[in-house]
């Protein structure tokens, strides 16, 4: 990957290619802008086992196919070997602001893909927290305000595979009830089933087992750890039982963000965006390594035209960000939010959780100051602020700190 310069006119500032203003939003959360991947042929016939399933209700009656699409995934990981990504410090977080070249249009022709964001070589719950929330800061800077988070989990491959079993027998035992299309579909793939609207098939589908039900205990703990996040962050959510993803390649978490302002003429959408985790797919492709995979992408049609004009420059990092706990992760994401509204960039590395990690990242950055957030911080709703010159701190409540922060700036 490209590595991005320091504007050589100002140092407070960085040079990007592949950059608009919805863009640099992204950096604030941490991801970086890059090209998007052309998709080759051998993406392609990788892909050719694993494309059914992509199904999801966007309207009562009508099934329509969302953007997870496979090939997608399998060439994105494919770059991530070949710019050999797996040397960078992990994870990897990246920005796409134009859709995959030569990804198959099948089914989903209408659907417009506005942008993508991916983390990759990061199994942990905060890589979907962050996801969430960036698409959320900037569905809310399109005008988007009032929007609900649909998310379930099918789980790691033990749990995938004891719902599927479970789910399967549950269809057998009901297959009279069902009408002619699911009865089919049945021989074929159980998962499909659960988004079926017709009349005979909603009341097997209420009943029908549910994925939750079935995670293993890491899995459950992870899923656990991703509502937390939603909570802190009072974003508001419901379990979708019914939202499942294509078994072959995804696992874990599935989630859409949905616009709650159908009524509206204008911004009537009622998907906004879409994200799933396919950790287990690198493998797949005979990738030896294990590469974990979280993306989200966001499919808005009406979108400020101004948010997508290019810029070639952004703010360099003023102030690393250091969070020890699970406690201080939680609130994380806020303290990013709170700054990036008054321009303040945090280098992050919320992936990290012992101190000597993040602060072997940081000590390469040259950095003038650090935030850092304990438990004991967390607890009180504050952070100490440090000069890494001379090493002066001093703690600072969060409802202080972007005040504080645009004065030290200065």
């Amino acid at each position: 990957m490209k590595k991005q310069k320091p504007d050589p006119k100002d140092n407070k500032y960085i040079s990007y290619d592949n950059l608009d203003k919805i863009g640099e939003t992204a950096l604030y959360y941490g991801f970086n802008p890059h090209k998007s991947p052309d998709i080759k042929k051998v993406d392609l016939d990788n892909a050719k086992s694993l494309l059914d399933g992509d199904h999801i209700d966007d309207t009562d009656k009508k099934k329509s196919i969302l953007p997870l699409h496979v090939e997608e995934k399998i060439a994105l990981l494919r770059n991530y070997i070949e710019e050999n990504m797996q040397s960078m410090s992990q994870p990897v977080m990246l920005y796409f602001k134009e859709p995959f070249k030569g990804s198959l249009k099948k089914g989903s022709e209408t659907i417009y893909r506005y942008c993508d964001l991916e983390i990759l070589g990061n199994s942990r719950s905060i890589a979907e927290a962050t996801l969430i929330q960036t698409a959320k800061t900037m569905l809310l800077e399109n005008g988007y305000e009032n929007i609900c988070v649909e998310i379930n989990s099918i789980g790691d491959k033990e749990s995938i595979n004891k719902f599927n079993r479970d789910l399967t027998n549950y269809y057998k035992r009901n297959v009279n009830e069902m009408h002619a299309e699911c009865r089919q579909l049945l021989k074929k793939d159980p998962f499909e089933l659960l988004s079926c609207q017709n009349e005979k098939c909603l009341k097997i589908n209420n009943e029908a087992p549910k994925s939750i039900e079935f995670l293993s205990e890491s899995s459950r703990i992870h899923f656990q750890e991703v509502l937390e996040y939603l909570e802190a962050l009072n974003i508001p959510y419901k379990i979708n039982n019914s939202l499942i993803g294509n078994r072959k390649y995804c696992t874990e978490t599935i989630f859409t963000i949905n616009n709650l302002n159908t009524e509206n003429k204008k911004n009537n959408q009622k998907i906004l965006a879409i994200g799933v985790r396919y950790d287990g797919l690198s493998k797949k492709m005979g990738i030896k390594k294990e590469i974990q995979g979280v993306g989200i992408s966001i499919l808005i049609k009406d979108y400020n035209a101004d948010l997508r004009k290019d810029i070639k420059k952004a703010k360099k990092p003023f102030a690393s960000f250091v969070q020890l706990g699970f406690e201080s992760k939680l609130l994380s994401l806020s303290v990013i939010e709170s700054l990036r509204r008054v321009k303040i960039p945090l280098y992050l590395s919320l992936s990290k959780d012992r101190l000597g990690a993040q602060v072997s990242i940081l000590e390469k950055q040259n950095i003038p100051y650090s935030v850092i957030m304990g438990k004991k911080e967390a607890m009180e709703k504050s952070v100490i602020v440090r000069n890494m010159d001379t090493h002066a701190q001093e703690t600072v409540f969060l409802h202080e700190l972007p005040k504080y922060m645009k004065k030290l700036e200065k």
